[in-house]
This record gives C-alpha cells, structure tokens and sequence, in this order.
C-alpha cells in the first residue's frame, strides 16, 4: 500500500515539473504532452486509492497541472515549429500519445464502473453513524473494486466467497479529509472510522452474528476469518453481510429481528482487513456450510451507487429519526418488499 502512496504523490509531480521545466518546444509536442498529463491525472484520480495522500489532493495535482501549463506555454512562445524536430523529440511525443490514449481507456473504464451492472439491486440505508465517509472499494469494474477478483468462476477458492463480488468497503474522514493519525499506523484505534456505530441498513432478521475475533495490528490480516467479527442480516430475499466489527462489540444474535437504524456492532479490525474499515455487500443466500458463497447482488446506499472515490455522509439532523439502539429482544421487522428492485 505504501507503494500504492507514493506512486500517486510523484507520478504527477514528474507530470507537473515536466510541464513546467521542460515543456514541449513545438506545437504538436506541446499539445500532446499536455492531453497525455491531464488524462493521467485524470484516470488516476478515478481509479487511485486516495487514503494518503487525501482524496482531495488529485483537484490540487490538477490546479498545478493547469498554472504548470500556462508557465510553459509562454516558455514555449515563440514555438520553435508546429512539429517535433528531431528523433529524441518524436519519441517524447509518440510517449505521451501513447500515456493519454491508455488513460482515457482507463477513464473511459473507470466511469463505465459507475453504472450498475443489469442485476437485481438491493437499496439500503447508510449503516453507520453520522460523519464524513470516503468509499475505498466499490463499482462495477475491478479498477474500483477490488472485491470482484471473486467472480472469476474459474479459481475454486473464490467459489465460498463469491457473495462479496460487489461489496463496500468504507472509511471515515475528518475535518481535513485524513482516515487516520498517520500515515498507515499499526493500531486500529488510530483510524477515525474504528468504533464508529454500525447500523442495520435494511429491516430483516439476523442469520448470523459473529462475535469474539480479535482486533489485528495494521496490516496484519487474519486469512482463516476472511469477515471477521461480522452481522448477516436476512432482509426480503436478500443477506446482507457487515464485517470487521471490533471485539464484544455486537449487539444482536442470530434469529433477533431488526428495523433500519439498529445498533448492531462497531466497526474494528478483525479478519482479512488491510485496516479499520466497515466492508458491505448483498447476496442471494449462500450454500449451506458457506453463508458468503450466494450469487452477488449490487447494493445502493439511499438510492446511490457507490463508487471507488465516493464521499458519502450525513449530518445528526438527517439521521435523528433512526436513533441507533442495542437490539436486546425481538422486534416486529418492518416490511422490506421494496428492497430488492430491477438494475
């Protein structure tokens, strides 16, 4: 991840100080070096997990990008000719119409990411407390989300896990658009999101709830709980799975009904998690002996389509008639026929 961090912090410092010490010396060259600047910043910002540097940091790159360009347009003025003059500078150009054309695919890809696939989709609440949220998983294409390695039908090892296909994987923000104090530090409590509420996104009954796994040190990962300390909740057709609770933290066991905006755990670090975070998905029911193996369903938070770079929230206000409650005795669940609807 580390890699991951620094490799979205210096390509587009290359890109910018490019652009502004050694700009392009013909018209052609400097037209292509510019589209092929700008369509990396772009499928980077697209498809980049912005975690550190912070997710606001691509509009900087960008705004950089833009006072880089206009600095080397007038460097450039006169322009010594409308086409490269030599080899060196021809095979710059040919490197850039090379770097804009796989970007904008990417881009191309990474939007196209945002419509959700033509399946059944499951519309739930947001299931956490108030506050500011960034999506780190999420879409239809792998360049969002990572959790679709799992469809490949041909690696039997995905074939108990398939139910998460589709699943968000969530992290909270503070006030300057950081996830934690530091850049990737060992205890989960130093990340804003863990011990945030939990909440039931969806009316149903509890089908299973997992209690008692330890909290791992970042980025340890617990591979034998793949979901950690976790909720599964039955609502109409569809099982919806909230994992990597903190330990002693569920409210609910299975068989308890629940309404929307139930308390049902708090967000840890347990199972396979790289760091605190809350991971959603919706599936059919699974096998027998696997609960996570159901044909995967796509999910909406409040009638939206969560994507990789996504900020979603809501404030106190908007949340007040859901207070979040311990599930302590069984409920009447509310009716859920209208969760499930056609993509």
């Amino acid at each position: 991840m580390t890699r991951l961090y620094l490799a979205q912090l210096l390509l587009p410092l290359i890109l910018i100080g490019w652009m502004l010490w050694r700009p392009a010396r013909s018209r052609l060259g400097f037209a292509v070096q510019c589209v092929g600047s700008f369509a990396a910043l772009a499928v980077m910002a697209l498809r980049g997990i912005w975690l550190w540097p912070p997710w606001w940091t691509p509009y900087v790159f960008g705004a950089a990008l833009v006072a880089a360009a206009l600095v080397g347009l007038r460097r450039s003025r006169p322009f010594r000719s409308a086409m490269p003059g030599t080899w060196g500078t021809w095979l710059v150009a040919a490197s850039f119409v090379a770097l804009g054309a796989v970007s904008l695919l990417g881009t191309a890809v990474a939007l196209h990411s945002r419509t959700p696939p033509a399946l059944t989709v499951v519309n739930l609440a947001l299931p956490l407390a108030p506050g500011r949220y960034l999506v780190v998983n999420g879409g239809s294409d792998f360049s969002t989300n990572a959790h679709l390695e799992t469809l490949d039908a041909s690696e039997l090892r995905f074939r108990d896990w398939r139910g998460q296909s589709y699943g968000v994987d969530i992290v909270q923000l503070n006030g300057f658009g950081l996830r934690a104090k530091g850049l990737q530090p060992a205890n989960p409590r130093a990340y804003f999101i863990y011990g945030t509420r939990v909440l039931a996104p969806c009316s149903g009954r509890v089908m299973l709830a997992v209690d008692g796994l330890p909290d791992m040190r970042v980025p340890e990962m617990d591979r034998e709980h793949m979901a950690g300390n976790h909720v599964m909740l039955r609502c109409d057709k569809a099982d919806v799975l909230l994992g990597h609770l903190s330990p002693g933290s569920v409210q609910v066991r299975a068989g308890d009904a629940v309404a929307t905006g139930d308390w049902l755990g708090l967000v840890g670090n347990s199972g396979n998690t790289g760091e605190p975070h809350l991971h959603v998905h919706a599936q059919r029911p699974g096998r027998v002996g696997a609960p996570l193996s159901g044909d995967p369903l796509p999910i909406l938070f409040d009638g939206r389509f969560p994507v990789r770079g996504d900020r979603i929230g809501r404030h106190e206000a908007e949340h007040a008639m859901n207070h979040a409650r311990p599930v302590c005795e069984e409920h009447e669940p509310f009716a859920t026929s209208d969760i499930l609807r056609s993509g």
